[in-house]
C-alpha cells in the first residue's frame, strides 16, 4: 500500500486485453540471466533502497521490478502471459483474487525458508505453498476528526451506523468491479451480514445516500474531507472506504506535520487483506526467485515494508513502526472470508451489487 496511491489501485474482474503497458513493464523478461531475478507487482511495489541493495550484495542476484498496473489487472495479465512469464516473481495478488491466480496455474510450490515463523492464519494455501503470505492490511471506513468535532456527532463505529440517518449522504465508496478497496469493503458486508442479508443491507446503504466512485484515489483524494485533497477541493463526505493504515500515513506525510491523525478508523467496518508472493510457473530464473520470495519474508524486509507500503507485518517478531502502533493499529476483529468462498461468490456477488446499487 504505497502512500503514492495507499493501493489505490483499481481491480478489473473480468480478464483484461492483453496489451503493451508504459514503461519497463511491456518488455519482456530477462531473467535469462541466471544473475538477473524479474519480480512482477502492482504500482504500489515499494522498497528502501538500502534494504534491496542489501539483498542483491547478500544473493549476488540483480532485482529487476516489472510493475504493471494496480492488483487486478497485474493478477490478469499475469494469468495471460504464464506461458511467457514476465518474470520469476509475482507479488501482490491478495485473498479478494487468490482463487483466479491459483486456478489458472499461475504459480509453482515452493516453500520459502522462514514460512515457519509467518502465524498460520495468513497461509491460506498452506500444504501447496503455490503462494508465500507478504503483508497484510485492513479495509475500513475513515473519518473526518474535525467534521464529526464540529458537527456535534459521534463518528460511526460500525456498519450497522452507516445506515443511520445520522450519517445520511455522508460516505463515499469505491466500485466494487472496479477497486480493490470496493470490492473489499462489499465482502466485509457479505461476511458480516451473510448470503442473505448483505444485499438487504446495501439497499439500506444506498437509501441512506452512498455515494460511488471509481477508484480510491477519486474516494480518498477527491471526495472525502478528512484528506489534504480533499479539503482542497472542498469535498463534502467525511466518511471514505480506504485502509486502517491511513491515518498514520497522513500524519507522515503532512506538510506541515500534524501531531495527530486528523482521520480515524471506524473498527467496526473492516475486512483482513492478505497479500502474497509466487513463484510463477514458467519462471525462467527460479532459483533467483525462490531467494527473492525468501527475502520478502526476511524480518529485514518485513520490517522495512510497513512505511513504503503501508501494510503489517507477517512475520512473528517483524517491529511495526511507532507510527503505526499510534495512529493506525490493525483492527482487533476484521472480517474475514474463507477464499474459497470467495472464490464460489465473488463475481456473482460483484453482479449483483452492481445491479442493486449502481442501476
Amino acid at each position: 500500500m504505497h502512500i503514492k496511491t495507499l493501493v489505490a489501485a483499481t481491480v478489473g474482474l473480468g480478464l483484461v486485453t492483453l496489451s503493451a503497458c508504459g514503461g519497463e513493464s511491456s518488455g519482456t523478461s530477462s531473467a535469462a540471466d541466471s544473475k538477473t531475478v524479474t519480480l512482477v507487482s502492482h504500482d504500489s511495489w515499494a522498497v528502501s533502497k538500502n534494504v534491496l541493495a542489501d539483498f542483491e550484495k547478500k544473493s549476488g542476484y540483480k532485482v529487476k521490478v516489472l510493475t504493471d498496473g494496480d492488483a487486478g489487472q497485474a493478477v490478469n495479465k499475469a494469468v495471460l502471459t504464464k506461458d511467457n512469464p514476465q518474470g520469476d516473481v509475482f507479488f501482490g495478488v491478495d485473498n479478494t483474487l487468490l482463487s483466479r491466480a491459483l486456478d489458472n496455474g499461475l504459480f509453482q510450490s515452493y516453500e520459502a525458508t522462514g514460512l515457519d515463523r509467518v502465524g498460520g492464519a495468513y497461509q491460506l494455501d498452506a500444504g501447496k505453498h503455490r503462494v508465500t503470505p507478504v503483508d497484510y492490511g485492513d479495509i475500513c471506513v475513515n473519518y473526518d476528526k474535525k467534521y464529526f468535532a464540529d458537527h456535534k456527532l459521534a463518528p460511526p463505529t460500525s456498519y450497522d451506523d452507516l445506515i443511520k440517518p445520522a450519517y445520511k449522504n455522508l460516505l463515499v465508496t469505491e466500485n466494487a468491479s472496479t477497486s480493490s478497496p470496493g470490492l473489499g469493503f462489499v465482502l466485509g458486508t457479505a461476511a458480516k451480514y451473510g448470503d442473505d442479508g448483505w444485499e438487504g443491507y446495501w439497499k439500506k446503504l444506498k437509501a441512506n445516500g452512498v455515494k460511488v466512485v471509481d477508484g480510491w484515489e477519486q474516494a480518498y483524494n477527491e471526495e472525502f474531507s478528512g484528506s489534504a485533497g480533499g479539503r482542497k477541493a472542498g469535498a463534502d463526505r467525511p466518511l471514505v472506504v480506504s485502509y486502517a493504515s491511513s491515518p498514520p500515513a497522513e500524519v507522515i506525510y503532512g506538510d506541515p506535520r500534524p501531531s495527530t491523525a486528523p482521520t480515524g478508523v471506524a473498527t467496526g467496518t473492516c475486512f483482513r487483506q492478505i497479500e502474497f508472493a509466487g513463484l510463477l510457473s514458467n519462471a525462467k530464473n527460479a532459483k533467483g526467485g525462490k531467494a527473492f520470495i525468501d527475502f520478502l519474508i526476511s524480518k529485514e524486509f518485513q520490517e522495512d515494508m510497513p512505511l513504503n507500503m503501508f501494510v503489517y507485518p507477517v512475520v512473528a517478531g517483524a517491529r511495526v513502526p511507532a507510527e503505526f502502533t499510534a495512529y493506525g493499529p490493525a483492527a482487533k476483529n476484521p472480517e474475514t472470508m474463507d477464499p474459497a468462498k470467495i472464490a464460489q461468490d465473488r463475481d456473482q456477488w460483484v453482479k449483483s451489487w452492481t445491479a442493486l446499487v449502481l442501476k
